[in-house]
Formats: C-alpha cells, sequence, structure tokens
C-alpha cells in the first residue's frame, strides 16, 4: 500500500463524518433557503430569492448578534488573560491544577441553572435591591443587553481561559529572565515577549468564543426577556414556533456567511500578526 492510500486511509472516517454531519445538513439548509413556507408550516420546493429578501426584517437580531457577540468576546479576552497569566506565570504547581479545577467548576453545571442563578442576581430581589439601600434606586438590569453581556463573559469566560493559559505555560520562562537580565522593564517583556507568544492561545481562544456566541440562544432568552435576542433565538422562532422553514434557511445563511467573513478575516490579521512577530528583529 502506498503513503498516498494510508494517508486516504487515516481521513477517511473523518472526512466521512464531517461530510454526514456538516457539509450534507449544510447543503439542505442552503436549499431551503430558496424555498417558500407551506401552508400549514415547514417547507414547499421552489427557487426565489422572497426569503434574502426578507432578511432586512430580522435586522434587530443580527444587529444585537453583532455587537455583543464581538463585545462578549473582547470583554471575555481582557478578563481571562490576566487570570490564565497569574496561573501559568505567577502560581506555583502546589496550587495550579487546583486553581484550573475551580476555573473549570462551573461547566459541572448546567449552563440552564447558572443563567437562572444570575436572573436572581441582577432581578429586582438581587443587586438592584442593594443599590436601592444605598440610595441607587430604580436601577434595572435584567431584560437588558448589560444582562446578556454578563451571562455570555461568564457563560464562556473557561473557554477564553483555556487556550490562553496552555500557550502561556509553554512559554519559556528563561525568555522572561534573560529580558529582565537585559534591563527591560515589566511592561516592555510583556510587550516584546509574553504577549506575542501567547499570541496562539489568544486567537483559538477569540475563535471558540465568538463562534458559539454567534449562535447563542438561551442566555439572550434568559437574560434578555424577549427583549435583547440573537440570530439563534430568531431561528429558533422560525423553525419551531412559526414555522417557516426557508425563511429561517435564509437567515441561517446568512449568519453563515457572515461568519465565515469574520473568522477569515481575523485569521488573515493572526497570520499577519505572527509573520511580523517572526520577523521582527532582536532588541
Amino acid at each position: 500500500m502506498t503513503q498516498r492510500a494510508r494517508n486516504w486511509l487515516l481521513v477517511a472516517p473523518a472526512g466521512a463524518w464531517l461530510l454526514v454531519m456538516l457539509v450534507l445538513p449544510l447543503s439542505v439548509v442552503f436549499v431551503f433557503s430558496f424555498g417558500e413556507r407551506a401552508p400549514s408550516g415547514g417547507y414547499v420546493p421552489a427557487f426565489t430569492f422572497e426569503q434574502y429578501a426578507n432578511l432586512p426584517a430580522r435586522f434587530t437580531a443580527f444587529k444585537n448578534t453583532l455587537m455583543l457577540a464581538p463585545l462578549g468576546t473582547l470583554a471575555a479576552l481582557l478578563i481571562a488573560y490576566p487570570l490564565a497569566y497569574q496561573l501559568a506565570v505567577r502560581t506555583s504547581d502546589k496550587w495550579k491544577t487546583l486553581l484550573l479545577v475551580l476555573v473549570i467548576v462551573p461547566f459541572w453545571t448546567s449552563i440552564l441553572i447558572r443563567s437562572y442563578a444570575w436572573i436572581f442576581i441582577l432581578g429586582g430581589r438581587g443587586i438592584p435591591a442593594l443599590l436601592d439601600i444605598v440610595g441607587l434606586e430604580g436601577i434595572r438590569l435584567i431584560n437588558t443587553p448589560f444582562a446578556v453581556l454578563v451571562g455570555i463573559i461568564y457563560g464562556y469566560l473557561p473557554l477564553m481561559v483555556f487556550p490562553i493559559y496552555v500557550s502561556l505555560d509553554r512559554l519559556d520562562k528563561r525568555l522572561l529572565e534573560a529580558s529582565s537580565d537585559l534591563g527591560a522593564p515589566p511592561l516592555r517583556t510583556f510587550l516584546s515577549v509574553t504577549l506575542p507568544m501567547s499570541l496562539s492561545g489568544i486567537a483559538t481562544g477569540c475563535m471558540l468564543v465568538f463562534i458559539l456566541l454567534m449562535g447563542e440562544f438561551l442566555i439572550p432568552a434568559l437574560l434578555g426577556g424577549g427583549k435583547v435576542f440573537f440570530v439563534g433565538n430568531a431561528l429558533v422562532d422560525l423553525f419551531l414556533q412559526s414555522r417557516n422553514w426557508a425563511y429561517g434557511s435564509a437567515v441561517a445563511v446568512m449568519l453563515i456567511v457572515i461568519m465565515l467573513v469574520t473568522v477569515t478575516l481575523y485569521m488573515r490579521l493572526i497570520s499577519r500578526l505572527n509573520v511580523q512577530r517572526d520577523d521582527a528583529p532582536l532588541m
């Protein structure tokens, strides 16, 4: 058996899985997007662009998604990086495993239960009640974009922490010592050594969180209270409630296109930054 045949045999199981579980469902959604809604709901074969012409009707859902998903990703990154840095660089091996377990503990509980906990915390008997005691009355947190942002940061923070932690944990500590010995201040060491070396972890974490947030529907439904909804909420409504599969497919296709364009541009930016890092002269 030739090497090429061996390679095909190794790739075949994963290729078959992707074909059945990814390519075929997406192909069905793409075909449905050119159809029409049946009188009793569902799908009627047709070839029309009417569903795509009606996409502006879901502008609010796309706007909320395209605003809160990147903002939530950025906020999770700003919170996760110092935590991952502390765990990987500053924490001793004695405590590192315990602290990592504490980071992953929230995943042991359903996101549904955790979201309901935030409903109580941000609701009238939670933080707003405490603010009333100190004289800050009438502050409303639940069913707002802020509540949704808090929920998605809390829910997806571990997914941002671990890739960054892995990249920082692999960092050669001798590089930091060498930078310090050469007289570089801590900020210069961080910007010139630590941050560039952890770029792959940042890219992976942002990719994971952003892609999942683009399809999120549970957190906006619970913490947004029907007033702050994502494209995922629109898809649930179109497929399960109004049963307009054709229009729902068109919305799904547009979401996929936006994600592909965004992720492609993001990966090109990361590749360019990696090239600049590798070509940068040693100081």
